[in-house]
């Protein structure tokens, strides 16, 4: 942990206020900012709370090369772990369903059924690949382990993956290399459920190598848990809180982690090649503005971009530890922000796509 430049700073409560946490040698990318509200991402079944977001790098079939996809974690009765749908959203705020997914007509198993995660990642070759954490009745007590599944670019369920090492897939980022790929994902059932709410130490980040042959569905090489030992715990109102956000370096040598329940952002060396546990990985950055933290990307600049669970603030942190902006995406609900921010990514020259759970809209901020 690095937190010798990290100083207080005091948000206003209006909808966006950038903070400054310590700027020497550091550029803000957070001055006169402002968010502008992109699109809802309610599709007409009524799904709501909108959880993974991921950019469209190529175009192929019904995907929009630089369209965003958002997956929905809540029904339109708000049960969480019910929602099935991905919606697609252009830049200019056009909106079209992209898959809505039957758990009675899968290829493959899907223990528990449909309930997507912020697990979302698409590839070159128009893969489409969502976690399912499912519920019967939106509470943690009726939690099943999920599963991946593998969308074609057409929005139809082509293969799932499942077993013991995917248990509450919960979010997820991509190594790509066309033919082949890595999926790095984050699981939060292990022990939870029986736990009732006790924190256990169980939660793991997982590799999927996958090989990927033209027309084909990837075929699934191999799993590698790559992280473990993580604390996690059911929730009456977060369904589950443990390892969330991952992203990986402009040199794939580093996976960082967001350690949701030790407000800690972990780093896990050599990840697309390694092939043992780093257990919970080493500490870059804990505390200060860290609250809950639950979505992480990359900034093009290599910055770690976080939103915090518990106060709806962005928080961007240097690879070297230091906390040195911040800024308020949602004030809304009690606690204040509390609850509304997940997914999130930065598209260089235009801004921070994040979803907002509390208004379910994709808004940008820029």
């Amino acid at each position: 942990m690095n937190m010798s430049q990290l100083k207080s700073c005091a948000c206003t409560a209006s909808l966006v206020a950038a903070c400054t946490f310590s700027a020497p040698a550091q550029e803000n990318h957070f001055g006169n900012q402002r968010i502008s509200v992109v699109a809802s991402t309610v599709p007409a079944n009524g799904d709501v709370n909108p959880y993974g977001i991921a950019r469209i790098p190529q175009s192929s079939g019904s995907l929009l090369k630089g369209n965003i996809l958002i997956s929905n974690f809540n029904n339109s009765a708000n049960l969480q772990g019910t929602g099935t749908t991905i919606v697609q959203i252009a830049p200019d705020g056009t909106s079209s369903l992209f898959a809505q997914i039957d758990a009675n007509s899968l290829p493959g198993p899907c223990p528990g059924g449909i309930g997507l995660t912020t697990a979302l990642a698409v590839l070159r070759t128009g893969w489409v690949i969502v976690g399912s954490l499912p519920t019967t009745d939106g509470t943690a007590a009726t939690a099943q382990a999920g599963c991946l599944l593998v969308l074609d670019s057409h929005g139809n369920v082509a293969e799932t993956f499942y077993g013991s090492l995917i248990n509450g897939p919960w979010d997820m980022t991509a190594w790509d290399a066309g033919s082949n790929a890595a999926l790095f994902v984050t699981n939060v059932l292990n022990g939870t459920v029986a736990a009732a709410g006790t924190v256990v130490n169980k939660g793991t980040v997982v590799r999927l190598t996958l090989d990927i042959k033209s027309g084909a569905a990837p075929i699934l090489q191999s799993i590698t848990v790559m992280g473990s030992g993580f604390p996690e715990r059911t929730d009456p109102a977060a369904l589950v809180i443990g390892p969330t956000g991952l992203g990986l370096d402009a040199d794939n040598d580093l996976l960082y982690v967001a350690d949701s329940l030790n407000n800690r952002v972990a780093a896990i060396s050599h990840p697309v090649f390694r092939d043992t546990s780093a257990g919970i990985g080493t500490t870059v950055s804990q505390g200060g503005g860290l609250n809950d933290p639950l979505g992480l990307t990359i900034a093009p600049d290599g910055k770690i971009l976080t939103v915090n669970g518990n106060n709806g603030l962005l928080v961007e942190t240097t690879p070297g530890g230091n906390q040195i902006h911040s800024a308020l995406l949602d004030n809304t609900g009690n606690p204040p922000g509390a609850g509304a921010l997940f997914g999130l990514i930065d598209v260089r020259g235009v801004g921070i796509y994040y979803v907002d759970d509390a208004s379910n809209t994709l808004n940008l901020f820029h």
